[in-house]
């Protein structure tokens, strides 16, 4: 006989249902507590309240049936004859009683006779039981009414208790998820957010939990505002006090004679200018005063006039695919500073080839160097870091993403999987397409091109930058 294995038997197991992301709420745990507490309370009220009022029937139920018993036994003695809730060991008598009377002793015990719940007393009568029996159909009544109303009462109290708790927690959630989406706020950039609890603002009256935590979340953003205020200033004023001397010292080395000295100081010179207007843009980008001048624009043929100048200005060659041409409206001088960081830093940082691809409002710049590092995949681009011994001060693509941003696109970075042609960084940005309502669709010739086009492969134009 074979044995099943081991994992095909621990694949067999079910796995149990995952439960509602509801239920991990501070509200439904608080109702679930709030209805188990009352349950037990009202259970243990109503068992206390069952047993005393019972004990109390059952007690004067049974004091009038030995008082009875004490009539008929001297009835008995005497000779007369018994009434007729009294005998001789009479029918329906339990037999635990009759027992009880035979050994001489007294006895008392509720039992069913005739369908009626009946109160039995017994006592010896010459090694026989004497008995009466009481009518315990009001007592039982009682009872049963009392149950009844505990039943209902708890009932009502739970369900009350439970729309009063709900309501009471539900206020402190509502709170606490107010502070929880200022918080988000803050971490999404928006350092004006504030909780603003109305507890928090009288000082004499007495704070919750939940406004003190609100209370330190907006002094905390506060604080945080203040000093990002405060080295943006000093960022904008380093940047601005640079520029004056060094446009003399630019306008100094201009006077240097010719010879590797003055290129050199040149270089050095053009390179602080530019990390200095690099500064200025970001701190402009930081204090979130940026306006965008927007205007329809044709995609492919501005990345290509991007290409083009970056080719003229570095010499770098970078290989340009239309997929599929599209009309966005954005503002045509940040795109053109985008798109050129983006080409700049692959040829800087990557490996050729390096290519733009446009496909509709989609544009990527890929080269086939070592990839973006982890941190940048991880919290995105970082100011004046940069991996290893790379050049450069790790400003262009901030300012990439500030002013994509700023546009309204969303710039994404990763890298190509090293199966698909050797890996890579690659940096995707999508812009907001524009679709003019009132121009009409182009009529399509017999081949399905538009007039013009000479088919599907007409709507891949390949261009390089040299």
């Amino acid at each position: 006989m074979s044995r099943p294995r081991a994992g095909a038997a621990a694949g067999g197991r079910r796995r149990l249902p995952r439960q509602p992301a509801w239920t991990a709420t501070l509200t439904w745990k608080a109702a679930v507590f709030i209805a188990v507490m009352c349950c037990a309370l009202a259970a243990l009220l109503g068992v206390l309240v069952h047993v005393s009022v019972a004990g109390q029937t059952v007690r004067d139920s049974r004091e009038k049936a030995l008082d009875r018993l004490g009539e008929v036994g001297l009835l008995y003695a005497s000779g007369e004859p018994l009434p007729p809730f009294a005998g001789v060991d009479p029918a329906g008598l339990p037999a635990a009683l009759r027992a009880l009377a035979v050994r001489g002793e007294r006895g008392t015990m509720v039992a069913e006779f005739e369908g009626r719940p009946t109160m039995w007393a017994a006592g010896p009568a010459e090694g026989r039981a004497l008995a009466v029996r009481v009518d315990y159909t009001q007592g039982a009544a009682t009872i049963d009414r009392l149950d009844r109303s505990i039943l209902g009462s708890s009932v009502l109290a739970i369900g009350a208790t439970l729309l009063v708790g709900a309501f009471a927690v539900t206020r402190v959630t509502r709170r606490l998820h107010a502070t929880a989406t200022v918080a988000r706020r803050i971490s999404a950039g928006d350092l004006d957010a504030r909780v603003g609890d109305p507890r928090t603002k009288d000082p004499s009256r007495p704070q919750d939990e939940v406004a003190t935590v609100a209370a330190a979340l907006d002094t905390m953003a506060s604080s945080l505002q203040r000093k990002l205020q405060s080295e943006q200033r000093f960022t904008a004023d380093v940047a601005h006090e640079l520029r004056t001397p060094l446009t003399g010292l630019s306008a100094a080395a201009e006077l240097l004679p010719e010879g590797r000295p003055a290129e050199l100081v040149r270089d050095r010179v053009r390179t602080m200018r530019a990390l200095t207007e690099d500064l200025l843009e970001i701190s402009r980008l930081d204090a979130g005063t940026e306006r965008v001048d927007l205007a329809v624009h044709a995609l492919g043929p501005l990345a290509e006039r991007v290409v083009r100048a970056a080719a003229g200005t570095t010499g770098t060659v970078t290989e340009v695919r239309v997929v599929r041409d599209a009309t966005v409206e954005t503002d045509r001088r940040r795109l053109e500073r985008v798109l050129g960081n983006l080409v700049a830093n692959a040829h800087r940082h990557g490996a050729a080839p390096v290519v733009l691809t446009v496909d509709g409002p989609v544009v990527t710049v890929r080269d086939h160097g070592a990839g973006f590092p982890d941190y940048l995949l991880a919290a995105g681009p970082q100011r004046f870091r940069t991996e290893g011994g790379a050049k450069g001060h790790g400003l262009g693509l901030t300012i990439a993403a500030g002013q994509a941003e700023v546009l309204g696109a969303e710039l994404v970075f990763a890298n190509a999987p090293e199966e698909d042609g050797g890996g890579g960084a690659v940096a995707r940005l999508t812009l907001p397409e524009y679709v003019d309502l009132a121009e009409p669709e182009p009529e399509q010739g017999p081949g399905g091109a538009g007039p013009g086009e000479d088919g599907p492969g007409a709507a891949h134009r390949h261009t390089k930058g040299t």
